[in-house]
């Protein structure tokens, strides 16, 4: 059995690689991030990509992580003949993108989300087995455990991509969930503040965790606490939490 595990992560105009080695405890992530050139495809940088790095990422399976518009459905609800369809009803999209799922049983809830059609192939051309997740999956997982800590309601935003991401959790259901293209902080503040009035959120007692590639991080966490008790900055690294799964 093969103690080593690649991971592609393919955001908005970023591409990187991890390889995770168990059996190395001297060095158990390798982080290569890949320099993605303007003017030519995704799917034309990885082949590029690939060239480059070679032998080091030369294995038979793949874990691919895809950052894409989502639509979330409740799992009872869920029908797998349905998905495209609601997909690009909801994301009107070019012939150019294929749809994919993932079920999360411990939410109740299907990911759909899209691919585009020359990156799939350039994928499945170099790997036997290609396991496509979407981006936000281990921050979900990830965010859902920490929502159970203490007896107050949370509401979390990931920042990344140039994009920002809230969430809130309810047992084992997403409360809300829902993604906003920004890469100014007063607009990040208005929407984190916009969904907690609209979750009725009690600003004395409920908690507010921002994470990731904060823009003016001091400046959000000092505005957040004018009208918010409990607003805090959550030590995080995506890497980091890919390395233990």
């Amino acid at each position: 059995m093969n103690s080593k595990q690649l991971t592609i992560r393919v955001g908005n105009n970023t591409l990187s690689f991890m390889i995770t080695d168990k059996a190395n405890p001297e060095e158990p992530v390798m982080f290569e991030p890949y320099v993605v050139k303007s003017g030519i495809s995704m799917a034309a940088n990885l082949r590029e990509a690939f060239k480059t790095f070679a032998r080091e990422i030369d294995f038979p399976a793949v874990r691919v992580l895809i950052n894409a518009p989502v639509l979330m459905v409740p799992i009872e609800q869920f029908q797998e003949a349905d998905a495209a369809t609601l997909y690009l009803h909801a994301y009107p999209r070019s012939e150019k993108e294929v749809v994919k799922f993932n079920v999360l049983p411990s939410l109740n809830a299907v990911c759909v989300y899209s691919i585009n059609k020359d990156l799939l192939m350039v994928l499945t051309d170099k790997y036997d087995d290609v396991q496509l997740m979407h981006g936000m999956i281990p921050v979900w997982t990830y965010l859902h455990q920490r929502s159970f800590t203490g007896h107050r309601s949370k509401l979390y935003g990931y920042f990344h991509d140039k994009q920002l991401d809230i969430c809130s959790f309810q047992q084992n259901r997403f409360k809300f969930c829902n993604s906003f293209d920004t890469t100014r902080a007063h607009d990040s503040l208005y929407f984190l503040l916009y969904v907690w009035k609209q979750l009725n959120l009690k600003p004395e007692h409920d908690e507010i965790h921002i994470l990731g590639d904060i823009p003016e991080q001091d400046w959000i966490l000092d505005e957040m606490r004018k009208y918010l008790k409990n607003a805090y900055v959550m030590p995080f690294d995506l890497t980091d939490l890919l390395k233990k799964k």
